[in-house]
C-alpha cells in the first residue's frame, strides 16, 4: 500500500505544525503528522494522512506564513495533484504521473453498468488517450504557473522550462518522489533532511 494523504510545503521560522490551520487537529492526529523534508530558508514539507487537510487550509497557511505554499494531494503513491498558491491569490495546479491521472479522469459513458468490464474495452482506452492528450496540452500552462509561483517565493533560479515540462510528463513509481524533484527543479534549496521511504 502506498501513501494516501497530503504533502504540505511552506516556509516558516517555526515548526510548520504550529500554524493555526493545524490547531483543530486532535492530539492523536497531530502525532501522525511528521516532517517529510526540510530545506534551507525555513522551507518544510509535512506529511499528513488523508482526511486531515481541507482545500481552504492552503489560503490560510499562505496568509499565516506570508509566503507562497503548495500541497500535493497524493493517492496511493501512484499519482498526485499539486496545488500552489502565492500571497496575491494566484493559483496553479499540475498532475504528477499523468498517465495514471488520465485513467482516473477518463470520461465514462452515462449508461455504464459495470466499471470493471469498461476498463477492458477499446472505448475505455480511447477515452484515456483523449484525456491524456487534454492533460498534456495543459502542461505548458501548468509549468508557467509553477515557475511564477516559485519566483513569487523569492527563488532566484530560473527553472529550465523544457525540463520542467518533461518532469510533468514523466512517470515515477512514487508520486512523492516526483513532488520532491519538482521542488528541486523549481530551484528551491535541496532537501537537508531526506524524505523517508513511502
Amino acid at each position: 500500500m502506498g501513501f494516501t494523504g497530503h504533502l504540505v510545503f511552506a516556509r516558516s521560522d517555526r515548526p510548520l505544525l504550529e500554524a493555526p490551520v493545524f490547531d483543530s487537529l486532535h492530539e492523536e492526529l497531530k502525532a501522525t503528522v511528521h516532517t517529510w523534508e526540510s530545506r534551507a530558508g525555513g522551507w518544510q514539507t509535512l506529511q499528513i494522512d488523508y482526511g486531515t487537510w481541507d482545500d481552504a487550509d492552503l489560503p490560510a497557511l499562505v496568509e499565516w506564513s506570508r509566503a507562497p505554499a503548495c500541497v500535493a494531494d497524493v493517492s496511493d503513491s501512484s499519482l498526485a495533484l499539486v496545488t500552489g498558491l502565492d500571497t496575491t491569490g494566484q493559483r496553479w495546479q499540475a498532475w504528477l504521473n499523468l498517465d495514471i491521472a488520465a485513467r482516473l479522469l477518463a470520461e465514462e459513458p452515462e449508461d455504464l453498468e459495470d466499471q470493471l468490464l469498461w476498463l477492458e474495452t477499446p472505448e475505455f482506452h480511447e477515452a484515456v488517450r483523449h484525456k491524456r492528450a487534454e492533460l498534456d496540452a495543459e502542461i505548458p500552462t501548468h509549468a508557467e504557473g509553477a515557475v511564477a509561483w516559485a519566483a513569487a517565493a523569492g527563488i532566484p533560479v530560473t527553472p529550465e522550462r523544457a525540463g520542467l515540462e518533461e518532469l510533468l510528463r514523466s512517470h515515477e513509481t512514487f508520486a512523492e518522489g516526483l513532488f520532491s524533484t519538482l521542488l528541486d527543479q523549481l530551484g528551491f534549496p535541496q532537501a537537508t533532511q531526506a524524505s523517508p521511504e513511502p
